[in-house]
């Protein structure tokens, strides 16, 4: 693999002692190279599989892949060491530690990796692992910055690796039942799909704690990586929810959520990148030293359909798919609640719901009379489960890299329209923002030495 966009290793060469401890009786596995890679793994090969980010996204998705038979988890980075070492103490008859994750991608018996570390690393790892030639399962979103997306996604298709986004509401039962309303043409033809993400946690939100050391074991330099330094603060590592609301880290609610959400409406309406958007925020209610707005408003335009997001961490009102169940006495709601929800509006009818409910609202007396189309979609076996089968039969799964990239570029143009305060203009065919050179350059980051931004896949 090569390393010469990478900075040095004296955050690893500190932690050699206690990773070689650690690993010194881990079991040794034949790598997939060694049976024919990039070919189908043999019914009996085992998957070995790294992990690198051992937080509570990481480990979600390592448990669902760990549950099968046929994986091995044989390698685990953090740069926290106290989540690194125990995650190695539960598999440590398999796995070993690292503080790097070049390490990491450098032992042959890891046939494929889990990404799922904070966002301003997500570009820069992906691309290494392509070069290593392991498979990768990164969490959402799939980059910070809009030419990080395009990065990722020449990336995998130049080394023909298998890529899935960690969007698992997309193995849903529920999404399925929506895109075949959608496809059927039940609804019309769709004008207006709106999606929301909203919470109620003004005024506090997250407080503010002082700036302090990092805690023992923590790695702040490496942690934050190619993005702006800064003096740590407990409220950008407490959890992953606090984590988004710092621009540089996390991108904001919308960055740290919204694909979820804005999946669905991708999916049944085969959308591509929108020709205009617009993006307001604001931060005026929630009183705190995070940095992203309590506000966010988008539209998306596309040549069919406008594509609205709207993101409040002001008021959790829920619209149509308010739980009232949830509120106790004198309407009060019982702590913090988070809401969302997607409504797509047609010529026949609207359609609304959320990850596990989805409703008909027929215009017309032919959609009052329609039953719902026949299921033509599959179930899927997990998120993470189909992931690993196209790691076996070298086939893309549903979140393959070309279907996440549009999905991310809307991330990324609603955050850089935000930035610049202005409509943008882009062009679905080149990929290219029109006429406006400013965003042009805040397009593409500006990574903290010695980390370099792989332009070369640009």
């Amino acid at each position: 693999m090569s390393t010469k966009n990478n900075c040095s290793r004296r955050g690893f060469l500190k932690n050699t002692a206690v990773s070689g401890t650690i690993t010194a009786s881990v079991a040794t596995f034949v790598p997939r190279a060694v049976l024919g890679a990039p070919g189908k793994l043999g019914a009996n090969d085992k998957i070995l599989l790294g992990l690198i980010g051992a937080g509570n996204m990481g480990t979600a998705n390592l448990n669902n892949c760990i549950k099968h038979d046929d994986v091995i988890l044989t390698a685990v980075c953090d740069v926290w060491k106290k989540k690194c070492d125990k995650m190695v103490e539960r598999f440590k008859k398999t796995a070993k530690g690292y503080h790097d994750y070049r390490d990491l991608l450098a032992q042959k018996d890891v046939d494929a990796v889990i990404i799922a570390t904070p966002h301003q690393w997500h570009c820069r790892q992906a691309v290494d692992a392509c070069e290593a030639g392991k498979d990768i399962y990164l969490q959402k979103p799939m980059t910070l910055h809009l030419a990080e997306s395009r990065v990722v996604k020449n990336a995998v298709t130049k080394h023909n690796r298998i890529f899935q986004l960690g969007t698992q509401i997309h193995a849903s039962e529920n999404y399925r039942r929506v895109v075949e309303w959608v496809r059927s043409g039940k609804l019309g033809d769709i004008a207006v799909a709106r999606c929301f993400l909203v919470s109620n946690h003004a005024p506090d939100g997250e407080g503010f704690p002082p700036d302090c050391d990092p805690p023992k074991g923590l790695d702040w330099d490496f942690w934050v990586g190619p993005a702006p330094i800064r003096p740590f603060n407990t409220n950008i590592v407490k959890s992953g929810y606090a984590h988004t609301l710092w621009l540089d880290y996390g991108g904001g609610r919308t960055c740290g959520m919204s694909e979820h959400i804005l999946d669905l409406p991708y999916w049944a309406l085969g959308l591509e990148f929108p020709t205009r958007i617009t993006s307001t925020s604001s931060k005026r209610f929630v009183k705190d030293n995070t940095d992203a707005p309590d506000t966010h408003e988008v539209t998306f335009e596309y040549p069919k359909l406008t594509l609205i997001w709207s993101m409040s961490q002001v008021s959790s009102f829920g619209f149509n798919l308010q739980n009232v169940e949830q509120f106790g006495k004198h309407g009060v709601p019982k702590g913090v609640q988070r809401r969302l929800g997607y409504y797509l509006q047609g010529v026949e009818g609207t359609l609304f719901g959320n990850y596990s409910t989805h409703t008909i609202v027929p215009q017309t007396p032919a959609l009052a009379k329609s039953e719902p189309p026949e299921k033509s979609i599959p179930p899927s076996p997990g998120h993470e489960r189909e992931w690993l089968d196209c790691v076996r039969s070298r086939k893309q799964p549903s979140c393959n890299v070309g279907y996440a990239h549009k999905l991310n570029m809307g991330n990324m143009l609603a955050n850089l329209a935000m930035k610049v305060d202005r409509t943008l203009k882009f062009d679905p065919k080149t990929e290219a923002i029109i006429g406006d050179e400013e965003a042009t350059r805040l397009s593409v980051p500006e990574y903290r030495a010695p980390w370099k931004f792989p332009s070369e896949y640009l």
